[in-house]
């Protein structure tokens, strides 16, 4: 595909340039202006920073004087998972702009810079997790994952899974040298979580730098919220093969009534429903402990199928991943579909015209995929911004259909797409990039 664009240049006054390690400290400064934290800069001097400096920009006024005006960051996913596969990602972070210098259409450029950077490293999608959700869709993201906060109820009942008595299990303090190895390996392996060989959880991203995995481990005590303890694990093993892994922290409260304490979930990962339901069963019967609140759930997780009274755990669904898609053949080739498709995709894309037009797109069901440009007449009209919520197969095209979002121009269209991009494993990631 052949592209043509000059991205949006710089308001004047203003200049953009690569930032190293040495802007550590001027680029923490811009990121507490843009969001407030109770922490002087300083302090972060205990945390390593997961950026990859290459791919850090920050603006400054052309006089220099007043430090950054703004930044914006990504991180290299070279093997995000897309329905079926994997394709190179730019996981969009550390966007902001400092108070001084909003509204002069400095997101804009940094928005338009970021999408010209993907295509030049060969990068077909951009993601993110949104701090304001009304931002990016006219950017051209859409809303393509959720994920559910839940706070189950201590003892809580779960529903049996034969073979989970076999496991056993490791309580212990997390530490890098220990469970690194296992932590990196059970979270990228395929299907997870719990999902069929071959079948994948699309946007279930794993931290695939040196930078990010250092501030994974990172735990230093003055960052810990709310009374938090420090970083614990459990794992799960059958035969003295790990077969699943959560982290989290403890915070107590002590009542006239007695104990209150919040066991506060970050990963929680199974390779298979047995060590799911054994992971769960040790998660939800902590002592001092009043409920476990996981954090970045997938709507679809284990637990909620195996709690005998999940409306205890009082699920509330919030928006997950974000999905531009940049380069439209190379995208919609590299995912596999759920059932086959023969459809011609009629495209809008204010931001990247050579997006635009019409695209047929061809599949197999779970096969290969064609994408190629076409005069014939669409079948579905669409943006952008629709394709990239559809794109993981959490967000039906017919439900945006209902919505007006996408045209039928072919009866029976909307309904064969919607099935083929669909995805037996809800799409997800269990940490914010």
């Amino acid at each position: 595909m052949t592209f043509d664009r000059s991205p949006t240049a710089l308001p004047a006054g203003y200049r953009g340039r690569p930032l190293t390690a040495d802007d550590r400290t001027a680029l923490l400064d811009l990121d507490t202006w843009a969001f407030p934290d109770p922490h002087a800069v300083a302090e972060f001097d205990d945390l390593p920073l997961p950026l990859t400096w290459e791919r850090t920009v920050g603006v400054e006024p052309v006089d220099a004087a007043d430090g950054l005006a703004a930044i914006h960051a990504s991180y290299p996913f070279s093997h995000f998972p897309v329905p079926g596969a994997t394709l190179p990602t730019a996981g969009l972070t550390w966007v902001g702009v400092h108070p001084q210098h909003r509204r002069r259409g400095l997101l804009t450029a940094m928005i338009d810079q970021h999408l010209e950077d993907c295509r030049r490293r060969g990068e077909p999608l951009s993601a993110l997790f949104a701090a304001e959700t009304a931002i990016y869709g006219r950017f051209g993201y859409g809303k393509t994952a959720d994920d559910q906060r839940v706070s189950v109820p201590r003892g809580a009942a779960l529903r049996d899974v034969p073979g989970a008595a076999d496991h056993t299990v490791r309580v212990e303090h997390a530490d890098r040298a220990r469970h690194g190895d296992l932590v990196a390996r059970l979270h990228r392996a395929p299907g997870l979580p719990v999902g069929p060989a071959g079948i994948n959880r699309p946007g279930w991203a794993t931290r695939e730098t040196e930078e990010l995995w250092e501030s994974y481990w990172a735990d230093p005590k003055s960052f810990r919220a709310s009374g938090r303890e420090s970083l614990r694990i459990v794992v799960v093993e059958r035969d003295g093969e790990p077969r699943g892994y959560a982290t989290f922290r403890r915070s107590l409260d002590w009542q006239v009534t007695g104990p209150r304490g919040t066991v506060h979930l970050g990963d929680v990962v199974a390779l298979d429903p047995a060590a799911a339901r054994a992971l769960w069963g040790v998660l939800l019967d902590l002592d001092l402990m009043s409920s476990t609140d996981p954090f970045l759930l997938p709507v679809d997780d284990a637990v909620m199928s195996l709690l005998v009274d999940p409306r205890a755990a009082g699920a509330r669904v919030t928006d997950n991943v974000w999905v531009r898609v940049v380069d439209v053949p190379a995208a919609l080739a590299g995912r596999r579909y759920q059932a086959d498709v023969d459809v011609v995709l009629g495209l809008t894309d204010s931001r990247l015209p050579d997006n635009a037009g019409s695209w047929r797109l061809h599949a197999t069901a779970f096969g290969a995929a064609t994408c190629e440009r076409t005069d014939a007449a669409p079948d579905l009209e669409l943006d952008v911004r629709e394709l990239g919520a559809a794109y993981l197969g959490g967000t039906s095209l017919a439900a945006l259909g209902g919505a007006g979002l996408v045209t039928e121009r072919t009866p029976g269209a909307l309904a064969g797409a919607g099935a083929a991009f669909g995805w037996p494993l809800a799409p997800a990631c269990g940490w914010v990039f």
